[in-house]
């Protein structure tokens, strides 16, 4: 396979793809068609479509999926948004956020092309845009509004290093300063059609609200208001805490999740207070993430020697579950090392006595023991196992869980928890109920 190139002319630039397939790039006015390609996406951002996106993002909760998006895209974006730093990044990322909002808007724009003028006095690509116009207008004040970004209020593509008379790809050039392969590989993933722009856009909107200043109090507010919760020593128990969980889970939008999310918390206590002396707890899988794609059983799971040996899977609002036992025994197949596996309910499961006779049977023939249990009994089990040895107390217990949830909800807890999906709306739900306890 050939290596990628720039031919660049006098009146047009050529990009050669490793394939050999050619990108050709002609200069000059804006073309009739970019025109009209340019008045549909300024108009919609007129309208407010990245408001709407990051109002969304941060308000409804059931409207997220990243399924679509590869483990590598997801990383990819992680590491854009970890780059930032006081000093550098910033750009990169507000650039990236214009690019999914152009290719959302319009999917045949190239994000590429990122001067577009009709007069003949500027530089100009015939299928270009002017991105700076779009960033000065639609993009910066609205990431400036919601705190997403620490940008200069004439916008991130004042940065001469982006202005640069050549269209963005892995050859561009010019001294990007942050991440500047991982912002390349994005362009050149929307481009191949190998990222979606929208969910992508969402991912993005997603980690930059988790970062904002207004969460950052949020988390504090609500952390504060735990450790009175703790002080005042009311409902410091199982029984108490598991209703309190409860109350949230079923106050909170896309309930679902924050049902995995109580479930790997009390994992995580149990770890911190040193119950699984040989085994660790897996870091918490990614919203809607493929499971067979990603090799999990579960969406709790317990490994030793790197090996599943435990897996647990929430399931919200589901009762019948022999179309889930049956897909739970063709992914243990490939996992002969797990001991126990089984589906943690919020409801009261129904037809429990099929489920468990096609449970034993499973068991029969793979050796991994099979258990369906509501919520309240999988924590009671969680419990009983924690306390066996004499190690903990209830109390203690109880105090460490809803600490590791709150805190995995304020996102201080990234290295087990790493929960992308913006968890405003979670925390102050939260801090709401433990205020009037």
């Amino acid at each position: 396979m050939s290596e990628l190139y720039l031919r660049v002319f006098t009146y047009k630039s050529e990009l050669v793809l490793p394939d050999g397939t050619t990108q050709v790039f002609l200069e000059g006015g804006m073309s009739q068609s970019a025109k009209l390609r340019y008045q549909k996406i300024a108009t919609e951002l007129a309208n407010g479509y990245l408001e709407k996106q990051i109002i969304a993002c941060r308000d409804n909760l059931a409207i997220l999926d990243f399924s679509q998006l590869s483990l590598i895209s997801l990383d990819t974006l992680n590491r854009l948004v970890e780059s930032v730093t006081s000093e550098v990044g910033r750009a990169l990322v507000g650039l990236t956020v214009l690019q999914l909002c152009v290719k959302g808007i319009e999917p045949t724009q190239s994000v590429r092309l990122h001067k577009g003028s009709a007069g003949g006095r500027d530089f100009s690509w015939r299928d270009g845009i002017s991105m700076r116009s779009l960033d000065r207008q639609y993009i910066t004040p609205v990431l400036r509004k919601y705190d997403l970004l620490r940008l200069n209020a004439d916008g991130f593509m004042m940065t001469r290093s982006l202005a640069e008379n050549y269209p963005y790809s892995p050859v561009y050039k010019a001294n990007l300063r942050g991440a500047r392969q991982e912002w390349l590989s994005i362009v050149e993933g929307i481009e191949a059609n190998e990222i979606a722009p929208e969910p992508a856009l969402h991912y993005l909107l997603s980690l930059l609200l988790n970062r904002a200043n207004d969460f950052k109090k949020l988390a504090e507010e609500t952390m504060a208001g735990l450790e009175q919760f703790l002080d005042a020593d009311k409902y410091v128990d199982r029984p108490g805490i598991t209703d309190i969980i409860e109350i949230h889970i079923n106050e909170s939008d896309y309930a679902a999740r924050i049902m995995e999310i109580a479930m790997h918390s009390l994992m995580q206590a149990m770890q911190d207070c040193q119950v699984f002396p040989d085994g660790s707890l897996k870091a918490l899988s990614q919203m809607r993430s493929a499971n067979k794609k990603h090799g999990n059983i579960g969406d709790i799971e317990l490994l030793e020697a790197q090996q599943i040996i435990e897996s647990w899977d929430a399931k919200y609002g589901k009762a019948y579950l022999r179309d889930e036992l049956e897909e739970l025994a063709d992914k243990l197949v490939g996992h002969p090392t797990v001991a126990i596996a089984g589906f943690v309910t919020s409801v009261e499961p129904e037809r429990r006595e099929e489920i468990l006779v096609r449970g034993q049977e499973i068991e029969g023939e793979l050796g991994t023991s099979i258990e369906i249990l509501t919520l309240k009994e999988w924590i009671q089990k969680q419990f009983s196992r924690a306390m066996q040895d004499g190690l903990i107390t209830e109390k203690e217990l109880a105090s460490a869980w809803i600490r590791a949830y709150t805190e995995s909800l304020a996102q201080r807890r990234r290295d087990i928890a790493p929960i992308d999906e913006p968890c405003h709306q979670w925390l102050t739900t939260l801090k709401g109920i433990l205020r009037n306890l």
